[in-house]
């Protein structure tokens, strides 16, 4: 067993590097069903010998490649991307809710209001579109009146800042 798991995870490891990098609280749906899949297969794998090793390796080899080629047709074909993935949906227009669209998606409006509330934005009419992204968070535009100052209004440049290098890195 010590051998299937000290094969497994690296393989693992490098399959999912190959499969790109992506934050685990935003990957979509696709990329969720490969790495859960993923995950069932090395678990498998080291869980019961009687399963062959080379043909767990072999399936996950195959599962990479293959949300690797989707994800490339999906980049590729924009309508097969609309059919694979999900897209945003408006909730809140001019400080209203779109209910058809929240029912759609099976949010609540407390869902909503609470998210709302993350972002600091505490008055619903502060709102001018409310957007439900792909990976389910929600992005807010506000009213012009409520947005934040920025130095472009305020008639200001900022001076850029650099990227610091480490010089000596040990010793």
């Amino acid at each position: 067993m010590t051998a299937r798991i000290l094969t497994i995870i690296p393989l693992i490891l490098v399959i999912t590097l190959y499969m790109g990098k992506r934050s685990i609280g935003e990957l979509p749906v696709l990329d969720f069903l490969a790495i859960l899949t993923l995950g069932t297969i090395a678990g498998s794998d080291i869980a019961d010998p009687s399963i062959a090793h080379i043909t767990a390796a072999v399936a996950i080899i195959l599962i990479g490649l293959f949300q690797k080629i989707i994800t490339t047709l999906i980049i590729k074909y924009r309508r097969l991307g609309h059919l694979l993935t999900f897209e945003p949906t408006i909730v809140i227009q001019d400080g209203q809710f779109i209910v058809n669209n929240l029912k759609r998606l099976r949010y609540s409006i407390d869902n909503i209001l609470q998210m709302l509330r993350e972002k600091d934005v505490f008055d619903l009419s502060d709102v001018r579109i409310g957007i439900i992204e792909a990976n389910g968070y929600l992005s807010v535009l506000k009213q012009d009146s409520k947005a934040s100052v920025t130095l472009e209004d305020m008639n200001l440049t900022k001076k850029s800042a650099s990227l610091s290098y480490p010089v000596i890195v040990d010793g």
